[in-house]
């Protein structure tokens, strides 16, 4: 199968390089056989790559066949030193957007020089020039070469989407073999004088082997080698990382891998091939095909020698022109916008875009130069962002200044600080991983400045005291970094210690939270150790599935915390003896908290039990508390599905929705809730928590439904009151409808 991809391909390429037809096949089986012999993946197929045809087109251009053998040859060489000074992950620091623009700028070059054979004509110097050539091209010049090129593009097109007809399955044989053989038979058929594929009658009248270069090109010779080897090795390694997500047999070694290519390329430019690369279409039909052992990479190699010895003139029917249209095609496909919609999530397309349209303009390397330079500025603004929030009450301003803090934000942080009336008492939290000495100078000015003229500011720090120290003279050095270890954070760890007692597990996080963390919460934790005044009573399941400061983004301090099995609420009832019912008063009453949260999840087991009938009372002496305890959800026609043909887990999704509304309701049945809520001075808030989607889900209480949180409420709020404020009852049904199709409760 990968023998039927790689000829029509390996011919082509070669066509679009300006090398003889039979440095293609050479390539092709020394790719195969040498890279399947001694590289490092398992699936991954080596050849000619469409994805060299710039930079091979230059150097034959420029220094003419025989150097460019030798600097095939030397770059095996470098990828040889490279794979055994063990750098291969170095080459995946590229950014996969420069990558990607790269490849996409190779493609758009390869298809407008092609699409001239196409339509008869001859390919321009540049990318530009081509583009400028092709009104002229398009009303002239038309021959039968061009019916040759368009059908060779159609079938390609047509064929990859044939449906499976029985047992025929078109897809299983390769759209190109398929092309080409079609464009061939009718060429042929309708007599047509189309140039045709011309190999040599022996591999001996075919070799012109690697020769020295003029000492006037040695230092050009020099960068056409490390440009070769790094596109090569770039193109392969990332190809191959591509290929082990299409198979579960033995991940890619990367250093060996890079190895076999330097071999394979020293090899090929002293047989006169093409250079070597992983191709990922190639290695794509190979994994689909069956492929799991480099066996099927070596008989590919095999099979193209045989071709070669064998059926040559066989091979010499191929029109040009169809190894032209192939080509076009090929190149536009290399403009992918699946990538570049997954690039676009993560704001890299401006990379994307100026690399390809550097390719394009300037040439190969210095566009990627330039994609490059680019990729390195976003990341240095994404490592260099920082956000100032800044809220006032009462007279009294909190200011808030989260990320790096370096002389870029300087500017930002002080305008800030400069519009705080004098006087004022400030609260200035410095969530910072990263203070240079401009931002702690201008800072520290501020704050002279500011307590001279009779205001008082008070400065935490979450993270490494950045401020307190350079105070000190004896500022870090760096980035703040855990001091052992990785922090656990929420996420659960997996690893041998989830084998061990539980008692040694919370230990050993423990000892964690001291060796990460503590540092970093001692500040915030000395000013809540006198007293709390958290925004929220928050209401939940028990439910270990459950993390309501990680869902809410909340920390020490922000919530009000009561949970039991199923989130409920029981009825207030006078004189009765409740755990929750005066946790319920002590916050409402003592703490005073503006808002209430009932908050439930998917997949609850409390509600499932509702649902199966398991809470009414079994005689089981073992669970009846759980029994008496689940009857305060109340087992009327509220909880029952919307449907009997409702699917399990959405039944209990209902419930658990048609509960949350329950205990609100119940949560007015204390004189304490209703009254404020009445005056207006406490909102009562329903959530929902989808474990499968890991989303947040709101009660809107006009549309009775629980809807996605509005984006009003994801972006920055103007203050903690406004936020709470906000969750409640925003959104329209219309935005929301298609995410909730399955969040109506029934009550």
């Amino acid at each position: 199968m990968v023998f039927l991809v790689a000829v029509p391909l390996s011919l082509g390429i070669a066509v679009a390089s300006g090398a003889p037809l039979i440095a293609g096949l050479i390539s092709a089986a020394v790719g195969g056989i040498v890279v399947g012999a001694l590289g490092g993946s398992a699936v991954q197929v080596s050849g000619p790559a469409a994805g060299l045809t710039i930079v091979v087109a230059e150097i034959i251009h420029t220094y003419g066949w025989p150097v460019a053998c030798l600097i095939t040859m030397l770059a095996g060489v470098v990828q040889i030193a490279l794979g055994a000074f063990r750098v291969a992950r170095a080459a995946l620091a590229i950014s996969p957007a420069v990558t990607h623009g790269m490849l996409a700028g190779i493609g758009v070059t390869i298809a407008l020089a092609q699409l001239h054979v196409v339509l008869g004509g001859d390919p321009q110097s540049s990318p530009v020039a081509n583009l400028a050539e092709l009104p002229h091209q398009l009303a002239h010049n038309h021959t039968p070469a061009v019916v040759v090129g368009v059908v060779t593009i159609g079938c390609m097109l047509v064929w990859s989407r044939l449906p499976d007809i029985g047992r025929l399955r078109p897809r299983q044989v390769p759209s190109a073999l398929v092309a080409v053989g079609v464009a061939t038979a009718l060429a042929g058929f309708m007599g047509w004088p189309v140039e045709r594929v011309n190999l040599p009658e022996s591999m001996a009248d075919a070799w012109s082997g690697p020769a020295l270069p003029h000492p006037d090109q040695a230092q050009g010779v020099v960068v056409s080698v490390a440009t070769l080897a790094l596109v090569a090795s770039v193109a392969s390694l990332l190809s191959g990382i591509a290929v082990d997500r299409m198979h579960d047999g033995r991940r890619i070694r990367l250093n060996r891998e890079l190895i076999g290519q330097g071999a394979a390329n020293a090899t090929s430019g002293a047989l006169g091939g093409l250079p070597v690369a992983g191709v990922i279409v190639r290695s794509t039909a190979n994994a689909r095909a069956g492929g799991r052992t480099p066996l099927s990479a070596i008989l590919h190699g095999v099979w193209v020698i045989l071709l070669v010895a064998l059926f040559t003139p066989l091979v010499e029917h191929i029109p040009m022109a169809a190894l032209a249209g192939l080509l076009v095609l090929i190149g536009v496909q290399m403009v992918n916008l699946a990538q570049l919609r997954d690039l676009r999530k993560h704001h890299e397309v401006s990379v994307y875009l100026v690399t390809m349209t550097g390719v394009l303009l300037l040439g190969l390397m210095e566009g990627v130069l330039v994609g490059l330079a680019l990729a390195v500025l976003v990341s240095l603004r994404r490592l260099t962002r920082m956000s100032v929030l800044t809220e006032e009450r009462d007279g009294r301003w909190h200011i808030v200044v989260q990320g790096s803090l370096t002389f870029l934000g300087v500017p930002r942080v002080t305008d800030v600080l400069r519009s705080i009336p004098a006087g004022a008492q400030v609260d200035l939290d410095l969530h910072v991983d990263f203070m240079d000495h401009a931002a702690f100078e201008s800072i520290h000015a501020w704050r002279v400045d500011h307590e001279r003229s009779g205001g008082q500011v008070d400065i935490d720090e979450v993270h490494e005291n950045w401020y307190e120290r350079s105070t000190k003279l004896d500022a870090p050095a760096a980035k703040t970094l855990l001091p052992r270890g990785l922090a656990r954070s929420w996420a659960r760890r997996r690893s041998h210690d989830d084998t061990g007692p539980v008692s040694g597990l919370l230990l050993a996080g423990a000892r964690e939270y001291h060796a990460s963390t503590t540092e970093r919460m001692r500040t915030t934790m000395r000013r809540l150790a006198h007293c709390q005044q958290p925004k929220v009573l928050f209401i939940s399941c028990a439910d270990s599935r459950l993390v309501p400061n990680v869902i809410t983004a909340s920390g020490p301090g922000d919530l009000f915390t009561v949970r039991n099995i199923g989130n409920l609420v029981p009825p207030y009832q006078p004189n009765s003896d409740d755990s929750v019912g005066a946790a319920i008063e002590y916050a409402v009453t003592v703490l005073e908290v503006p808002s209430i949260v009932v908050c439930g999840h998917s997949h609850c087991t409390a509600m499932q039990a509702l649902l199966e009938g398991t809470s009414q009372d079994t005689g089981d002496a073992e669970v009846g508390q759980l029994a008496r305890w689940l009857h305060h959800a109340g087992p009327d026609r509220a909880f029952q599905p919307a449907s009997e043909n409702v699917p399990s887990a959405e039944a209990v999704g209902q419930m658990s929705q048609a509960n949350v509304v329950r205990q609100l309701e119940n949560l007015l049945s204390y004189p304490v809730v209703r009254r404020r809520f009445e005056a207006g001075t406490l909102e009562l808030t329903g959530m929902y928590f989808d474990l499968e989607t890991s989303r947040v889900q709101i009660l809107d209480e006009q549309a009775q439904r629980f809807v996605p949180v509005p984006e009003e409420v994801l972006s920055a709020p103007e203050s903690d009151s406004q936020a709470h404020k906000g969750v409640g009852v925003t959104g329209t049904a219309e935005e929301s409808e298609a995410a909730v199709k399955r969040a109506e409760p029934t009550h």
